[in-house]
């Protein structure tokens, strides 16, 4: 790591303190006081004090400690240092959180909980860093085995998630699942904005131009127009690509299959759209 990137990653620890800040919040102040193990070293860490005792603040500094060690010696000085600054600073906000119920609707405070748990993890994603934890094994396994990172926390969590059933009871567990999939809905409308829209390529055998014109005409959307050819047949054709709200998108795939049903459709989420109608007023 060169010296321009350490003096990066020094910058960035008041914004990685604010990150690990937000998922003390979210464990101390809303899952812990429901018994809610979601995941990651800190639901570990509420297992650990359930069943001996002792501090999750306490669990979540050794297990980051050796994760630690697990990182310099098989991933490398570079990552070790962007993931100690996360690695030391998450006990201390647990340390430092006081640990109160703010909520005593269970749902509503895994909601909250989730949500601001969400946040912070986002906030470390977008700087490139680490609160280290269970985000470290998943690492080490893409390394040396190539198996998926998002695959890796996946099954690591899955664990954690899963000993809600033998320390807190199934409702624990219930919640636990539900929180997993709130965060990560959260993480991607945060990742990716709120601002959602659908892109669409359409190939039709009949008619692509009764298609094209109907777009004009009735969603009163642009149409890009690739040449393409098959790479069966070597046929020439057009292939046309519109990107659209997900509200018109119903009344597109009515156009379309009201002209040729037998079209070729493509349809995928898109993010941050800039202009023509999008974050633009269209100039009429």
């Amino acid at each position: 790591m060169s010296k321009d990137e350490i003096t990066k990653v020094i910058k960035q620890i008041p914004i990685v303190a604010f990150a690990l800040a937000l998922i003390g919040i979210s464990i101390n102040m809303f899952l812990g006081p429901h018994h809610i193990a979601a995941g990651g070293v800190s639901g570990i860490g509420i297992l650990v004090e359930q069943v001996s005792g002792i501090d999750r603040a306490v669990t979540v500094m050794v297990l980051n400690g050796l994760m630690l060690i697990l990182t310099y010696f098989l991933l490398g000085k570079d990552v070790f240092i962007r993931t100690a600054i996360g690695s030391i600073l998450l006990p201390i906000s647990l340390a430092l959180v006081p640990e109160i119920m703010v909520v005593q609707d269970r749902f509503f405070s895994v909601l909250v909980g989730s949500s601001i748990f969400a946040a912070g993890v986002a906030i470390l994603y977008k700087i490139n860093a680490s609160s280290g934890g269970t985000t470290i094994p998943p690492m080490i396994l893409k390394k040396y085995y190539n198996i998926n990172k998002s695959v890796g926390l996946l099954i690591t969590d899955a664990i954690i998630v899963i000993f809600n059933i033998f320390v807190f009871g199934t409702e624990a567990f219930l919640y636990a699942v539900v929180s997993l999939i709130i965060t990560s809905i959260v993480m991607t409308y945060l990742e990716m904005g709120f601002k959602r829209s659908k892109a669409v390529l359409i190939m039709s055998e009949l008619d692509i131009d009764t298609i094209k014109h109907a777009i004009y005409k009735e969603i009163n959307r642009g149409v890009t127009i690739f040449n393409v050819s098959g790479g069966y047949t070597g046929n020439n054709k057009e292939m046309l690509m519109v990107v659209l709200s997900s509200q018109e998108y119903q009344k597109l795939m009515t156009i379309i299959d009201g002209i040729d049903k037998r079209s070729f459709v493509i349809a995928y989420n898109v993010s941050e759209v800039h202009g023509l109608g999008f974050t633009y007023q269209t100039v009429v």
